[in-house]
């Protein structure tokens, strides 16, 4: 369905005050480059519209989500908030159906994430603030408490990270969004300057060729597929997320499939990357 120009600021607005607790004029002057009587005019208008959805707080100067408050023009899915804030999708919605063209989106299932745990990590990201989390990692699903440092929201490809320094394990990690539980209790300013992320601030090269057991048809089909020159795709990458591009590419680092056609790739220079695999 195509959004008018006043359901694109509904959408803004619930997006703000869902994931971040609180929406203010300045949000919508920011996006939409509006004045700020016109943007308190157009909340004034979604409160109209939408009653019982935000109530206004004046210790907080801004509006809040109602306890009853029931998205109605956003999804509820993390992905769609972090996508916004990170500028990694344009937003801008099409007003002439005549330019768009057929076509099908595969969508994942959204993961569990609350709105209750990305607010504090919002506030604490942008304030270098100290958490306490409860998290729970598929390798000890009993999960364990632990402060952390937030530093920055990653996408994988297929799901949504927090980078973060873990005072618990003296080290940079991230974390599954949706492995979080309960909601993040502040634990004030970071007491130290951290030490550099090497694995972050590192890039490396990934080589990746068609697996040789392919016959010479084959591997010129996947040679012409991903443009490779030479017979190699140099992918460039943050050493951090080389595992995870590994995996979107479907590129196994520990044993050969058993079939060459469903491996289909290789990594070439695997002992240069192993150091940054985990």
């Amino acid at each position: 369905m195509i959004k008018t120009e006043p359901h694109r600021r509904y959408w803004l607005m619930e997006l703000i005050v869902y994931w971040e607790g609180r929406l203010t004029a300045n949000h919508l002057q920011q996006f939409f480059g509006l004045s700020r009587q016109q943007a308190s005019k157009d909340i004034n208008q979604y409160l109209q519209d939408n009653t019982g959805q935000l109530y206004y707080c004046a210790s907080r100067k801004g509006h809040l989500p109602a306890p009853a408050f029931k998205p109605a023009f956003i999804s509820g899915d993390v992905a769609e908030y972090l996508n916004w804030m990170t500028g990694q999708r344009a937003h801008a919605m099409p007003s002439d159906p005549g330019y768009r063209l057929e076509h099908a989106i595969l969508t994942p299932p959204p993961r569990n994430v609350s709105p209750w745990v990305i607010r504090p990590l919002v506030h604490a990201l942008r304030q270098h603030h100290r958490l306490e989390v409860d998290y729970g990692a598929v390798s000890k699903p009993d999960r364990d408490g632990r402060i952390i440092v937030p530093i920055r929201f990653v996408n994988t490809g297929r799901r949504w990270h927090l980078r973060a320094w873990c005072e618990k394990a003296q080290g940079y990690r991230d974390l599954v969004l949706s492995r979080f539980h309960g909601e993040p209790m502040p634990e004030g300013p970071q007491q130290a300057p951290l030490p550099p992320d090497a694995a972050w601030n590192t890039t490396i090269t990934l080589i990746l060729k068609p697996d040789p057991r392919l016959n010479p048809e084959q591997q010129q089909a996947l040679t012409y597929d991903y443009g490779m020159t030479g017979g190699e795709l140099h992918l460039p990458t943050r050493a951090a997320l080389a595992q995870y591009l590994l995996n979107e590419m479907q590129v196994s680092v520990k044993m050969l499939d058993g079939n060459p056609a469903a491996q289909q790739l290789i990594l070439a220079n695997h002992d240069e990357v192993k150091p940054w695999l985990f």
